[in-house]
């Protein structure tokens, strides 16, 4: 009895502490668009997320530790919403146009923006960096795949594998453009180019040819 009171009040308490986490996490990528990594404080995450400041101290000690996991929760939400954007793409004609369009938006998004401040931040912090460098290896190996899928672009023929790499360093330099000032009228005519090239060179799949 004794054990299946202490299981019953266990999982409600594991259940909130995952709340938790999850509402500190959310807050520090809210605020990591709004203020920035610099302007990002413990004090400032725990008062958007509602939490108090001993139990944020309990899941995350220092900005470090809650920056570092962060990176993390980033990463799992870019993922995220990359594939359900993916899945919802008509096939037929002008596909290639949309795949660009959803590649576009994801690297134009709050969460492709507050990885960008991790980015800038992990430059000067051999830490934060290393967990930064392999989030981003993970990351990139996802996208490309998700992008040569797709595309139904066929890599083992020479020259292909590099134009999918091509048209990911396009949306993500398009995507850095745009934190600055609003690129979308310039961002839709350079999209709209690189599809017409990609539907021209690209060598496809049998079953997309």
């Amino acid at each position: 009895m004794a054990g299946q009171a202490a299981a019953t009040t266990r999982v409600p308490q594991e259940e909130r502490s995952r709340v938790m986490r999850g509402r500190l996490l959310d807050a520090t990528v809210e605020l990591l668009v709004e203020r920035g990594y610099a302007g990002t404080s413990t004090t400032l995450v725990s008062e958007r997320a509602g939490v108090s400041r001993g139990a944020q101290l309990h899941h995350f000690p220092t900005k470090q530790d809650l920056v570092v996991a962060a990176v993390q929760h980033v990463t799992e939400a870019r993922g995220a919403e990359l594939r359900r954007a993916a899945q919802a793409l008509p096939r037929g004609r002008g596909r290639t146009r949309k795949v660009l369009r959803v590649l576009g938006d994801h690297f134009t998004s709050p969460v492709f923006t507050a990885a960008l401040e991790l980015w800038v931040a992990a430059r000067t912090d051999p830490q934060l960096l290393a967990e930064v460098q392999r989030l981003e290896r993970e990351v990139g190996r996802e996208t490309h795949r998700m992008t040569v899928e797709l595309l139904g672009a066929d890599e083992s023929v020479p020259g292909v594998r590099e134009l999918v790499q091509a048209t990911l360093d396009l949306v993500r330099g398009l995507g850095l453009a745009d934190t600055i000032t609003d690129d979308r009228r310039r961002r839709t005519r350079i999209l709209d180019q690189w599809a017409a090239t990609l539907d021209a060179t690209l060598t496809l799949t049998p079953e997309r040819a």
